[in-house]
C-alpha cells in the first residue's frame, strides 16, 4: 500500500492520510508494546480532534495530542553555576554537558537516547519542526513575545543524543540559567512551556551563593509560580554544591536558611534536597563531617533518582489528565465562550441593521417631505405611479431595492463580525482556535439566529461525554496497574506487565 494512504475496506478509492493522522498512527504503533493504556488514549485524542474540527477550533493538520509530550519528560532548571550540568553528567554516567564556573551553555538542550556510541548535536530546527518533540513550533511562541526572534530558533534550542541507558525511554532537558540577558523574555516563555509539559522539574540553587540576584530571579519565576499549581508535587528544589560549606561545618544552617527563603516565597510544602556531585566535590578533611555529608548526599541523590525513574508512571497519568482537561475545556469553556461571542455578534448586527434602516427611513421621509410628495398622510411618488403602468419595471425596482437591502445587511454582518474579532484579538479574550471558530460561524451563509455553534449538537455533546467517561476509565486502568488494595492478583494485569518504559 502506498505510504500516506489508508484502506477503507469498502472498495472505494483510498484517500490520502493527513499529516496528523499519520503521526497519531505512528504514535499508536509505538505505544502498543510500551503502554497499552496510552495506545487507547490516542484514539480518544483523535475523537477530540474530530469534535474540535467540526467546531472550527482546530485546523486540518492540528491535534490536541500535540499539546503534550508523549515521552516521560524531566526538566532541569535553576541559576547559573548551580551544578545543573554536573548533575546531569553524573546521572547519565556520561560526560555530555560542559561544566564550568561561568555560563557554558546558553541554550535549552534536549537530551535523548541513541543506540550510536557517539554523541550528536542537532540544531533547534530539529525540535521546532518535529511534532514528536515538546518544542514543536516553538519558534511561533517565541515570535509572539519577541518579534524577529522566532527565526533564531537555533539560538535557543539544541538536541543532543546520548548512549546512556539512564535516558532511554525519557527526555531530559537542561536549561540555561536565570539571568537578565537579551533573550530573557523568550527564555522565560520556553521555560513556562517546559514546566507545563514536564513530569518532573528539578530546580537547582547554588549553596555557594544562596542569596544571589539570580536566586531571586529563580524564586520569583519558579517558586512563587509553582505555589498553588495542581501539579506542584512535580517540583523538587535542590541546593547543590553543599560541600562548599564543609569547611565551616554549617551545611545544616545554610540548608535551613535556604529553606526559609523558599518559605518566604510562598513554598510551605515541597521536597527540598541538599546534594553535591562526587566527581566535583571539594576535599573534606574532617572524617566525621565527610561521613555525615556523604551519607546525606547519597540519601538525597537516591531519592531524586527514584523520582526520575517514576516519570514513566507520572507521564501516563499526565497524558490522561490532559485528555480530561481538554475535553472539559471544550464543554465548559470553549463552547460557552463561542456562544457568548456569537451572541455579541448577533446583537451588534441587529443594532446596526436597525440603525441603518432607521437612517434610511429618516432620509426618505425628509426627502419626500421636502419634495412635497405627502398629501396629508398619503404619499404619492410620481416615479412609482409612472411605473405602475409597467409592471416589469416596477418589479425590477423592487428587486433592486431588495438586493440593496440584502447587501447592506451582509455588509453590516461582516462589519459586526470584524469588530467582535478585533476586540477579542486585541483584548486577549480568545485564543487562535476560538477566533477561527468564530469566523467559521459568522460566514455569510450562516444564519444569524443560530444559537448553537456550528458542529455543536446533541450528538457532539454525547461524543464529548463519552471521551470524559473514557478518561476516567483510563485512570482506573492505570490504578489497576500500579495499585492493588485488595491484595488479589488480577491475571489480565499480571499478563500485561508494566505499561511504562
Amino acid at each position: 500500500m502506498p505510504a500516506g494512504r489508508t484502506q477503507t475496506g469498502t472498495g472505494r478509492p483510498m484517500v490520502p492520510e493527513t499529516q496528523v493522522g499519520k503521526k497519531l498512527r505512528d504514535l499508536k504503533r509505538r505505544l502498543k508494546q510500551e503502554n497499552p493504556v496510552l495506545e487507547h488514549v490516542v484514539d480518544s485524542f483523535r475523537e477530540l480532534d474530530r469534535i474540535s474540527r467540526r467546531l472550527g477550533l482546530l485546523g486540518r493538520n492540528q491535534s490536541h495530542a500535540d499539546r503534550t509530550s508523549w515521552w516521560p519528560l524531566v526538566s532541569v532548571l535553576g541559576v547559573y553555576s548551580s551544578g545543573k550540568s554536573s548533575f546531569i553528567n553524573h546521572y547519565l554516567g556520561y560526560r555530555l554537558q560542559a561544566v564550568g564556573n561561568q555560563a557554558v551553555d546558553d541554550k535549552f538542550t534536549v537530551i535523548c537516547f541513541t543506540d550510536e556510541r557517539s554523541v550528536r548535536v542537532l540544531p533547534g530546527l530539529a525540535l521546532d519542526a518535529d511534532p514528536r518533540f515538546p518544542f514543536y513550533h516553538m519558534s511561533r511562541a517565541i515570535e509572539e513575545v519577541a518579534q524577529g526572534e522566532g527565526r533564531r530558533i537555533d539560538a535557543y534550542l539544541q538536541l543532543k543524543t546520548c548512549p546512556s541507558e539512564s535516558v532511554r525511554g525519557r527526555i531530559l532537558i537542561d536549561s540555561p540559567g536565570f539571568d537578565a540577558d537579551a533573550q530573557r523574555t523568550s527564555t522565560l516563555r520556553i521555560t513556562d512551556h517546559i514546566i507545563d509539559l514536564s513530569d518532573l522539574v528539578l530546580v537547582f540553587f547554588d549553596a555557594r551563593h544562596p542569596e544571589s540576584g539570580s536566586m531571586q530571579d529563580t524564586l520569583e519565576h519558579l517558586v512563587r509560580r509553582s505555589v498553588g499549581r495542581r501539579d506542584s508535587t512535580k517540583f523538587l528544589y535542590i541546593l547543590n554544591q553543599i560541600d562548599a560549606t564543609a569547611q565551616d561545618d554549617n551545611a545544616e544552617e545554610v540548608f535551613a536558611s535556604w529553606q526559609r527563603a523558599l518559605a518566604q516565597s510562598g513554598l510551605t510544602a515541597g521536597r527540598c534536597y541538599a546534594v553535591y556531585i562526587p566527581e566535583q566535590a571539594l576535599p573534606i578533611a574532617d572524617a566525621a563531617v565527610r561521613e555525615r555529608m556523604e551519607s546525606k548526599r547519597d540519601a538525597h541523590l537516591n531519592a531524586i533518582y527514584q523520582r526520575i525513574e517514576q516519570v514513566g508512571v507520572e507521564r501516563a497519568y499526565r497524558i490522561v489528565g490532559m485528555l480530561e482537561q481538554t475535553a472539559r475545556q471544550l464543554e465548559q469553556e470553549a463552547v460557552p465562550q463561542l456562544q457568548r461571542f456569537l451572541a455579541g455578534w448577533r446583537r451588534w448586527t441587529l443594532w446596526a441593521d436597525g440603525a441603518a434602516l432607521g437612517a434610511l427611513l429618516l432620509v426618505f421621509l425628509a426627502g419626500t417631505l421636502y419634495a412635497g410628495y405627502w398629501q396629508g398622510f398619503r404619499l404619492r411618488l410620481p416615479l412609482w405611479e409612472f411605473l405602475a403602468s409597467y409592471p416589469v419595471l416596477q418589479t425590477g425596482l423592487l428587486v433592486i431595492l431588495a438586493a440593496a437591502s440584502v447587501y447592506v445587511h451582509f455588509w453590516v454582518r461582516r462589519w459586526a463580525a470584524g469588530r467582535v474579532a478585533r476586540r477579542l484579538a486585541s483584548g486577549g479574550e480568545a485564543d487562535a482556535g476560538i477566533l477561527f471558530a468564530f469566523r467559521k460561524n459568522s460566514r455569510w451563509f450562516r444564519t444569524l439566529f443560530r444559537r448553537r455553534p456550528v458542529g455543536w449538537n446533541r450528538r457532539t455533546a454525547r461524543s464529548l461525554a463519552k471521551v470524559l467517561e473514557e478518561s476516567q476509565a483510563y485512570v482506573q486502568k492505570l490504578n489497576d496497574m500500579y495499585t492493588n488494595p485488595s491484595g488479589l492478583i488480577d491475571q489480565s494485569v499480571a499478563r500485561s506487565g508494566s505499561i511504562c518504559s
